[in-house]
């Protein structure tokens, strides 16, 4: 099966209209966890899940209470069953309480909460595939900070089958199953002419039952609210940041059809 994660996803107050275009799209799951799940409101974020649900699509990361927040969404496709847990660093104020609505948050900078590693290693005993997918670390960074390397290597020692990161705007490198940012597939910021937030990559991930077998990156060009290839000069470098942040963590990157690979097997 194949998994693609269009960097940091969008969360707004979800009208049917909206959730029709994810199903369209075939969105089967999404990750509300993140410092903008709350910008509406409590009402909004309840009003969002109960509209993902009718259309069955899966949720992650949030719900109306800390239970429902922190409970993996699963899924199955081809015989494979894949559990998604999603979890937020930031804000506190945004955390799930027994009786509020909210995300599922994680001071990472204090370490890795025991109730996260607990999550993942019960999600693994239960499913094929564990995804995490954390909203960690600054805004505008072009590697990955201190706490949230120690939080990836908790989770994939805790179980998790691919780590997958969100919150900087700019892709990061691929370690040992962790995508450390899926950067932006859509981007309305100011674009900063060093870390280039203008230029991002589709992620491509291939999944079966023994784990990760192969990654792509699919080189994307961000105008204002509107996504297309980058070629030419955009998908150099692209290429050229890709394979040097990757090379720093000693990920290989081969190159298929214009596409930046990582094979782990």
């Amino acid at each position: 099966s194949r998994w693609a994660a269009p960097g940091k996803p969008f969360f707004f107050r979800a009208p049917p209209a909206a959730v029709q275009t994810l199903v369209l799209l075939g969105v089967d799951c999404v990750t509300l966890a993140n410092n903008h799940a709350l910008d509406y409101g409590t009402d909004a974020l309840e009003d969002t899940v109960d509209h993902l649900t009718r259309a069955g699509i899966a949720v992650a990361g949030a719900g109306r209470d800390v239970e429902a927040a922190r409970r993996p969404a699963v899924i199955e496709r081809d015989g494979i069953r894949v559990a998604v847990l999603g979890l937020t660093d930031h804000p506190a104020d945004f955390a799930a309480a027994p009786d509020r609505a909210g995300v599922a948050f994680a001071d990472l900078s204090r370490g890795t909460p025991a109730w996260v590693t607990s999550a993942v290693a019960d999600a693994a005993r239960d499913a094929d595939v564990v995804l995490v997918t954390p909203h960690w670390g600054p805004n505008m960074v072009p590697t990955p900070v201190t706490h949230v390397r120690r939080a990836a290597a908790a989770l994939r020692d805790a179980g998790a089958t691919v780590v997958a990161g969100h919150s900087a705007h700019v892709f990061q490198a691929v370690d040992e199953h962790v995508l450390y940012d899926l950067g932006d597939f859509v981007d309305d910021y100011l674009v900063d002419p060093e870390l280039r937030n203008d230029l991002g990559v589709l992620w491509l991930v291939e999944l079966d039952r023994d784990g990760l077998a192969r990654l792509e990156a699919v080189p994307l060009r961000l105008d204002f609210c509107s996504t297309r290839l980058a070629t030419g000069d955009d998908a150099a470098w692209i290429r050229q940041r890709f394979v040097a942040a990757c090379g720093e963590f000693g990920t290989a990157v081969g190159e298929r059809d214009g596409h930046l690979v990582v094979d782990w097997r």
